[in-house]
């Protein structure tokens, strides 16, 4: 099979021809259909994770089961038979564990830890959906702790003096970003499973004010990030009371200092980077933001940020819950969450790196134009870049 494999110590990039990889023992084998790119695939080339002579790179992948395990050959899971059309990701970038990464012909991957994708959702779209959905899914239900649909929760304790009827305040700083569209359709999830009603707060580039207004996001209230006072016009929003839940989907410097500033007395915080990549002291701020790394629920042993994060079976036992409840309508033809918008990349595996890692590289919160004139590489926003392979 053809992969994109990295050489940690010169941070090259080459397509390469691999051995294809068998599945072992509680996994199928995944004929890759498409990929979505994330910044962090961009990060761990120019900044390699991995110490190994090689790697293959990459995190989202969508597509159709060829071969299953021999101890999977009695399952009744429908993501253990060949022509399942599935969704998961993978880290492809760690020191501690060998696993290779998804931009690759064919990937392997413990059926609990993929969702079945619904007919009437395109590969393409599928594969937007998993890391990032599942990093939204961690924050709103595991670290924030609002209600979920598909697992227990904790923390989700309003004001005791508040009105059952009265609205909770929720912002999410970065709307449009991949991880807030997916989070807003989670918040809505979470006003279903609680009966509870959640005031929608966003900020976004007022150019995707319409796009956030409308289903399956609806936001109650949109403000442009790009006004000074911004932060001020989301406490009036609450009444002058503060938002009760906060996510910063940009989580670099200033932003998580901004968003912090629209909160009340007894709100909870989320970021979605450390301090090692996000660049904020905490010590600076009274309400300390709640920090997890998404790779926590792959379950294995993963090198991030210059430490060593054991096995977490509880993170692990969350993803499997996700992922079934993502799936669990595909057989109607429903889905779960709506994917990011998608731009299909022309190219295939040979066009990531001089094209989308270049669109992904730097700062969310700094990236400029790349100098090219195509079309498809205009700069990003609200959307994913996806290559079928």
């Amino acid at each position: 099979m053809k992969a994109l494999v990295l050489t940690p110590s010169t941070r090259e990039v080459s397509l390469r021809e691999l051995s294809t990889p068998e599945p072992g023992p509680g996994e199928v084998l995944i004929r890759v259909h498409a990929v979505a790119l994330n910044p962090v695939d961009e990060l761990y080339v120019a900044k390699p994770l991995a110490v190994q002579d090689q790697r293959v790179i990459g995190t989202d992948f969508a597509g159709v089961v060829v071969d299953v395990s021999a101890d999977l050959d009695s399952s009744s899971d429908p993501r253990t038979k060949v022509g399942a059309r599935v969704a998961g990701f993978h880290q492809g970038a760690c020191s501690v564990n060998d696993r290779p990464g998804a931009f690759a012909e064919y990937v392997t991957a413990p059926y609990d830890l993929l969702w079945k994708v619904p007919a009437n959702l395109s590969l393409e779209a599928a594969s937007t959906i998993s890391m990032c959905g599942l990093t939204a899914a961690q924050v709103i239900f595991a670290r924030l702790g609002l209600p979920s649909p598909f697992a227990s929760t904790s923390g989700f304790l309003p004001s005791q003096d508040r009105d059952a009827g009265e609205s909770i305040n929720v912002l999410i700083n970065g709307a449009s970003s991949s991880v807030g569209l997916y989070a807003a359709q989670l918040v809505h999830l979470a006003s279903q499973a609680s009966g509870r009603k959640f005031r929608l707060i966003g900020t976004a580039s007022r150019s995707k004010h319409e796009l956030l207004r409308g289903p399956p996001y609806s936001y109650d209230v949109l403000i442009d990030y790009r006004d000074q006072d911004w932060p001020a016009k989301v406490r009036e929003a609450t009444g002058g009371n503060g938002v009760d839940y906060a996510l910063d989907c940009i989580s670099e410097g200033e932003t998580v200092y901004n968003t912090h500033s629209t909160l009340g007395p007894e709100a909870k915080f989320a970021v979605i980077r450390g301090t090692a990549g996000g660049g904020y002291d905490p010590s600076k701020l009274r309400v300390k933001p709640i920090y997890g790394a998404a790779w926590e629920g792959l379950g294995v042993e993963i090198g991030y940020n210059d430490i060593t994060v054991p096995a977490d079976p509880e993170a692990r036992a969350f993803t499997t819950q996700f992922y079934s409840f993502l799936g669990s309508e595909a057989a109607a033809g429903k889905v779960k969450l709506e994917p990011n918008p998608v731009r299909n990349m022309p190219g295939g595996l040979e066009r990531i790196v001089p094209d989308g890692l270049a669109l992904l590289s730097g700062f969310v919160s700094k990236r400029t134009e790349v100098g090219r004139t195509e079309q498809y590489m205009r700069p990003i926003s609200a959307e994913k870049l996806v290559y079928t392979i």
